[in-house]
């Protein structure tokens, strides 16, 4: 997957920290859902501006 599609970094949104585009969710963020135990469909219903694609973007990103 090509995390780029979904990833970026502008240092005008949370002072530059990756985020998902078309957002203010930061990886950082999201992956911290993920590690208090939030499921995919969970993060899905409560920001539906997210779409299963861009949280896999998120864990590629992470992974390269």
């Amino acid at each position: 997957m090509d995390w780029r599609q979904y990833i970026h970094s502008d240092p005008k949104i949370l002072l530059g920290k990756p985020t998902v585009k078309g957002t203010r969710l930061s990886v950082e963020f999201l992956l911290g859902l993920f590690a208090a135990g939030w499921t995919e469909q969970q993060v899905l219903e409560n920001y539906p501006t997210l779409s299963s694609e861009a949280l896999r973007a998120v864990f590629a990103f992470t992974a390269e």
